[in-house]
This record gives C-alpha cells, sequence and structure tokens, in this order.
C-alpha cells in the first residue's frame, strides 16, 4: 500500500460519523487512535474461529490460537527490530510495562539512596512508578530540567549522574509538547556511565520507524490502541541479558516452570513476565495494526504526518492570541495551544459542538503544566488519517469559537 489518505480513511467506518450534525473531524490521537477494519475483523474472526486459551491445550483450537500468539510476537519484534522475540513480552500497555521494569529492577538492582532519572516533560506513568518506589524503598528521583520551549537540557543532564545513578527513563516523543528527544545520545551517555536505559515509546512507535538495537535500548515499551490496534494490550522490549536478570512482576500461571508448597522455579523467557491468561485476541489485533500501517510505510507516515503538522503549525500561527508551546522544529504530530485568556476546557467544550474532537486539561503531565506555569491546554494529535482540510477545519473553528470570548 503506498500513503493516499483518501483510501486509508476508507478502511475506518468512525470517520463516517456526524457529531452534532459535523463531520467528524477526529484529532485526539494522542491519546487513543481509531481502528481501522482490519483490525476489528480478525479480532473477530479470531473469536468466532480460534478461541482457546494458549500454551496450555494440545486440543486443535489451542494450538491454533498458541500459534497466533507467537507468530504475532515475530511480527512485534520484526517492527521495533528486536533481537529475539524472547525480549517481546505482552503487556496491558506502556503503563504496566513501565511499572513491570520500576517493580522488577528496583527489587533487584536498587537499594535505598540510589537513583533513576526522569525529565521534566514525562507522562504520569513515568513518575509515579517510580515515586511509589521512593516511598517503598526509598530511591531518589531525579529529573532533567527543558528549555522554555521543550527540548531537554543536555548538559544539566549530564550533570545529574552520581555513583548511585542505576536507571534512565524518559519518554521518546512528549505527549504534549511533541518534543522529538535524543533518545540515542540519551542512551549513550547513560551507558557511558554504566547506566542502562527505558524508553516510553507511547508517542513514537505509532510515527516512526522505531529500530531498539540501532538505539541500544535496554528496554523499550508501547501501546496497542496508539498504533491502530485494541487496548488493553502494549509490548515491553528488554534487552535479554535484563529480562533474565530481573525477577518475575507478578506471580501465577504461565510464568511458572515447577510448583510446590515450598518452592516454584520461573519459565523461560519471556514467560516469566507474563503471568496468567493473556490477551491472545488483543495480541491479534496489535499485529494486523502492525501490518497495516508496515503496508503504508513507517517512513511515509513520518513524513506525511510532519508535513500535515507543519502545514497545522504555519496555519494556527495566524490566529490572533494563539500560544503553541513546544519546539518550532524536531517535533512530533502533537500540537498543545491556549488562545488568550480563553479556558481550555471552554474551548475543548465548544470545539466539539463543531465536530471537532481534540484533547483538554492536563495530559497526565502535571508537572510539565507547573514547569510551563499553567493549567492545561488544548492538543491537537494527528494521525495517518488526519487531512489537510481538517486542518483548515480546525483553525476555522477556533476562530469561531475565539470570537465568541
Amino acid at each position: 500500500m503506498s500513503f493516499d489518505v483518501r483510501t486509508i480513511r476508507q478502511d475506518f467506518p468512525i470517520l463516517q460519523s456526524q457529531i452534532y450534525g459535523h463531520p467528524l473531524v477526529y484529532l485526539d490521537n494522542g491519546a487513543t487512535t481509531q481502528k481501522p477494519r482490519q483490525v476489528v475483523e480478525a479480532m473477530v474472526q479470531q473469536y468466532y474461529t480460534a478461541n482457546a486459551n494458549v500454551h496450555r491445550g494440545v486440543h486443535h483450537l489451542s494450538v491454533v490460537a498458541t500459534d497466533m500468539l507467537e507468530l504475532s510476537r515475530e511480527t512485534v519484534r520484526r517492527f521495533i527490530n528486536a533481537e529475539s522475540t524472547q525480549e517481546i513480552v505482552f503487556t496491558r500497555g506502556t503503563t504496566e510495562a513501565i511499572n513491570l521494569v520500576a517493580s522488577s529492577f528496583c527489587q533487584q538492582e536498587m537499594q535505598a539512596g540510589d537513583e533513576v532519572i526522569i525529565s521534566t516533560m514525562e507522562h504520569h506513568s513515568n513518575i509515579v512508578p517510580w515515586q511509589l518506589q521512593a516511598e517503598r524503598k526509598g530511591i531518589v528521583v531525579k529529573v532533567i530540567p527543558m528549555t522554555d520551549d521543550g527540548v531537554l537540557l543536555m548538559d544539566a543532564f549530564k550533570q545529574l549522574f552520581t555513583a548511585k545513578t542505576k536507571l534512565v527513563s524518559v519518554a521518546h516523543v512528549s505527549n504534549v509538547l511533541g518534543t522529538i528527544n535524543p533518545v540515542a545520545d540519551i542512551i549513550r551517555i547513560a551507558h557511558e556511565h554504566g547506566v542502562p536505559a527505558l524508553v516510553d515509546g507511547a508517542q513514537s512507535v505509532p510515527h516512526m520507524p522505531v529500530d531498539v538495537q540501532a538505539l541500544d535500548a535496554d528496554f523499550y515499551c508501547f501501546s496497542g490502541h496508539k498504533v491502530y490496534g485494541p487496548t488493553g494490550i502494549g509490548v515491553l522490549y528488554g534487552k535479554r541479558e535484563w529480562l533474565d536478570r530481573l525477577p518475575p512482576y507478578q506471580g501465577g500461571g504461565e510464568m511458572i516452570g515447577t510448583v510446590s508448597f515450598d518452592h516454584t522455579t520461573f519459565n523461560h523467557l519471556p514467560y516469566k513476565f507474563e503471568a496468567g491468561t493473556p490477551n491472545y485476541v488483543g495480541v491479534t489485533g496489535l499485529a494486523t495494526a502492525i501490518d497495516y500501517v508496515s503496508s503504508i510505510g513507517m517512513k511515509e507516515i513520518a513524513a506525511y504526518e510532519a508535513d500535515l503538522t507543519q502545514y497545522a503549525l504555519e496555519q494556527m500561527s495566524q490566529i490572533e492570541g494563539i500560544r503553541v508551546f513546544g519546539p518550532k522544529e524536531h517535533r512530533g504530530s502533537v500540537i498543545s495551544f491556549l488562545v488568550g485568556n480563553i479556558h481550555h476546557l471552554d474551548m475543548g467544550t465548544l470545539l466539539d459542538r463543531l465536530g471537532l474532537a481534540v484533547r483538554t486539561g492536563h495530559h497526565c503531565a502535571e508537572p510539565l503544566m507547573h514547569r510551563l506555569g499553567i493549567e492545561g491546554t488544548l492538543r491537537a494529535s494527528f494521525g495517518i488519517y488526519n487531512t489537510h482540510e481538517e486542518v483548515d477545519k480546525l483553525v476555522a473553528g477556533i476562530r469561531r469559537v475565539a470570537s465568541m470570548f
């Protein structure tokens, strides 16, 4: 499939919806993406023809379901260029993946006074798990500062390392500012200090090619629902040596080798971290979504969305009183903004009445809002089915709403 936005839109029935008498303009892809019919149909087909618990049965349906799960794991491995399927752990999403690492890594590798470095622009999912460990184990959370326009201060980052630094955990792309962080440099610097790095790829994997081996990431995670797949499924990539080294996150079925009342041994990778019945139908949906975007081409998606975002920035900059947050260049397909003194919730509610679906609030990044000196923003975030005409509708909608205040 070549990149043809008109053809792509035909795969997403929800985009034909009318909202308060207006055609839906869906610009909340940073929160979740819509699903192409191919993903929904693949999941329905599995429920109707191959629904059985995996890895636990010798009967035909269980074997088929197991094969589908492991083929999907290979699809994910290939998509992010992991070395082995043993390095692909299925989770409920990015949030659970980060919590898994925080829990297991701190249990095995950290003690009171040890440090983890995160950044000012992290989503709560990459803040709160470390704060919980700070309360439970006494670790110290250190924060990379940033410039006013949302660029991490790399010299300051280098100064944060001490002999007690054990892990760096940062977002690849800010879900508020659109900043594409220099994660390859961040990982390299961490490794120069003998420190592993985790990357939150929730806002990068849907929008650009990601090669975990080229990045040399120790851990990398993302969510299915942001890459046109279903909710409730995500991926933790971890280098095999790290996953082997860390203890299980949860206990139960599937993650065990043998169990007695005296002692339990654990399963080999990746199953050591996949306790209980997995979301195997969700895994099928995720793999189908990955196949879908791969057929378009991640480089093509990145180029299209970069052009669309630049067009949106140019058009929005002409709106009187608008403030756009984040860097002017080298940014992802996310635009956070405010207009005059209009409260973001008021404008978002009125834009909705025009069929324009944008996000309002702090976007699960309250510390970043504090750094910017604001309570929240409106956020337009683009996907593969958004068009220049929809950007024009957004700009016209903002102007119309602004004229009411």
